[in-house]
């Protein structure tokens, strides 16, 4: 198996909630479909599909709490970290961590979209951020 992930598909209460929340961001859908909703991210996919659906797939049972998932988002400088948290406040989000110096010589702040799913929004000095968006982790 390659050592990459191209598709994060969220569980969502109501697709259309969703996607507008999504659209509010400045996302673009990729695809024109009523049942799920793919938006292209650089070189990977984010998708929403409806929780009950996503659970069914995957074979789970959903127990309806936190699904130990962090999203992350990584930005050039922690002035763009600052940006993006105030989009995602204007678009609905609740905001748990506003941005600010972390531990590890960053920037970063927490939102939850309108389902919960965590997302950071961060700036790493120490990685790479290449323009079309991809990220590396230099090697030591």
């Amino acid at each position: 198996m390659d050592q990459r992930v191209t598709l994060v598909t969220l569980g969502v209460a109501d697709l259309v909630r969703a996607k507008s929340f999504y659209t509010a961001l400045g996302w673009t859908p990729a695809t024109d479909m009523d049942e799920v909703v793919f938006f292209q991210t650089g070189g990977s996919i984010l998708g929403l599909w409806s929780r009950a659906s996503l659970a069914e797939d995957g074979r789970v049972t959903d127990g309806g709490g936190w699904g130990g998932i962090t999203l992350s988002h990584n930005v050039g400088s922690p002035a763009d970290v600052d940006r993006v948290i105030d989009e995602a406040r204007a678009a609905g989000a609740v905001i748990a961590h506003e941005p600010e110096a972390t531990l590890w010589g960053g920037y970063s702040g927490i939102f939850h979209d309108p389902d919960g799913h965590v997302w950071e929004v961060a700036h790493n000095p120490g990685w790479e951020l290449g323009a079309d968006g991809s990220i590396t982790i230099p090697a030591p």
